[in-house]
């Protein structure tokens, strides 16, 4: 069939193939690192207790049939060796249905580990990197041009992000409508990053116009996506662009990321070879199933997008083949932080010496300015933020952290930047206390060195101890 294929978008499929791999290497490398604290055996959510309660129809994964901390390691390194192999290029280097086989490894494995995720793998990025991972299993390599509904289903998914998110922020916070919502954003969002403070303190006009550009790249701009070239192109690289600015802006994973690999097969990317090899029947018929199938699989979240009870970040299917996204449809007003420390003492007071802990991502000294970490994803620095806003969304997790810092877990103490305690003295007790943080002004900045304030809220959690060392040996 010769419209099947698009032989000029050969060096788009290049650059979104290879860049896909280098996110999905992230997205390993972040489960091997961080597994064993969040999700082992010893971990604050335990694989093992969630299988337990959660059969394999609603949640496929291969932890489902057997689990142990040093399988998971193998599946998470396995995918980063996959991963590395894709990025370099290893596809090229096989038959068309190894190539396809070998694409659908990461898939798999990813699968399996965000399904026992629990809350560490809650959101929408983990959804997107599955959906833009199965459509990749179906672009071929260099034996066949690019499939022409495999691109359109790319620019499909792409407009559902940015289209999604764009509707529920219009339905949703009334600083949207206002254009006000980043007056406040870049101070309060999870994780800022080095340039955070900057743009916070942009003018607020800048504010605004930032606002109203979102809503048209979100809520115009899509559309076009499905438009004749050069038109499509324009609109891949404004949203290119627009990703960029919030990259720079904010950690947020490789949300960002793989937003701008998604944009990368609309571009009509300059190419010298416009010919291709005809595709075999059996590989049309393979990618016209699943074309069918994504197609099939689109109507509740296009339901969901056109209801006024839109929702965020669900799949509706336990394979995460076709969700729905959205990010940021309310935004708080105050930033409040959970600062958590320990003491060495047996009868703890409010003077008694509470060190800090220190974590890698999450704001805490007032003096140490944020790094950028995405794409890689700290969890649990992520997770700390709703921690924050509400007792209730850490209330699975909290008390095992609290746990493990007072065993001195090595594991868990390997997630934070630095633990005020040696590893042979555990801490006594361990406390958390809310704080009200804020972005210190241009002038307190030159003053003190600090780009936070932060001032004392209440208290989170007492003072709290093993039960096996109430007294001391």
């Amino acid at each position: 069939m010769d419209w099947f294929t698009a032989p000029e978008y050969g060096l788009s499929r290049l650059v979104f193939q290879r860049a896909l791999a280098g996110v999905y290497l992230v997205a390993f490398l972040t489960a091997a690192v961080q597994f064993r604290a969040l999700l082992g055996e010893r971990g604050m959510l335990p694989v093992p207790r969630f299988v337990e309660r959660v059969p394999f129809r609603q949640a496929p994964s291969l932890f489902q049939w057997r689990y142990s901390d040093r399988l998971f390691a193998g599946c998470a390194w396995t995918g980063c060796a996959v991963s590395a192999g894709l990025l370099a290029g290893l596809d090229g280097l096989v038959p068309l249905w190894a190539a396809m086989l070998l694409w659908l490894v990461p898939w798999a494995l990813y699968l399996s580990i965000v399904n026992v995720g629990q809350t560490w793998y809650s959101f929408g990025w983990e959804s997107l990197l599955l959906e833009t991972g199965f459509l990749a299993v179906f672009l071929g390599n260099d034996e066949v041009a690019p499939p022409v509904v495999v691109l359109f289903l790319a620019r499909w998914i792409l407009f559902r992000v940015e289209f999604g998110a764009g509707l529920i922020k219009m339905r949703g916070d009334a600083c949207w409508r206002k254009l006000t919502c980043l007056y406040h954003h870049h101070e309060t969002q999870p994780m800022p990053g080095p340039l955070s403070w900057f743009f916070h303190r942009l003018p607020r006009p800048l504010h605004r116009v930032e606002a109203a550009a979102n809503h048209v790249t979100q809520l115009v701009v899509p559309f076009l996506l499905f438009a004749p070239q050069p038109i499509a192109t324009a609109a891949a690289t404004l949203m290119i662009l627009t990703q960029l600015w919030l990259i720079l802006s904010g950690n947020f994973s490789w949300l960002n990321w793989i937003t701008v690999v998604l944009a990368v097969p609309a571009l009509e990317l300059p190419a010298g070879d416009r010919s291709g090899p005809a595709a075999p029947l059996w590989y049309e018929v393979v990618v016209l199933a699943a074309a069918a199938l994504i197609v099939f699989l689109s109507y509740h979240p296009v339901v969901n997008m056109l209801s006024r009870r839109q929702v965020m970040n669900r799949s509706f299917d336990p394979l995460h083949l076709v969700n729905t996204y959205g990010a940021f449809g309310s935004v708080s007003r105050i930033r409040y932080e959970v600062v958590v420390e320990g003491t060495l003492e047996d009868v703890p007071r409010e003077d008694s010496d509470w060190r800090e802990y220190e974590f890698r991502g999450k704001p805490g000294d007032p003096r140490r300015w944020p790094r950028q970490f995405a794409p890689y994803h700290l969890r649990l620095d992520w997770l700390m933020w709703f921690a924050a806003l509400s007792p209730a969304y850490a209330g699975a997790w909290f008390g095992a952290l609290v746990e493990r810092l007072l065993e001195n877990d090595r594991d868990t103490l390997r997630l934070l930047r630095r633990s005020p305690f040696p590893p042979d003295e555990p801490p006594r007790h361990v406390r958390a206390r809310l704080f009200r943080y804020r972005y210190t002004t241009w002038r307190e900045l030159r003053e003190t060195g600090a780009c936070w304030e932060r001032t004392y809220v209440r208290e989170y959690l007492p003072p709290t101890r093993l039960a096996a060392r109430a007294q001391r040996p």
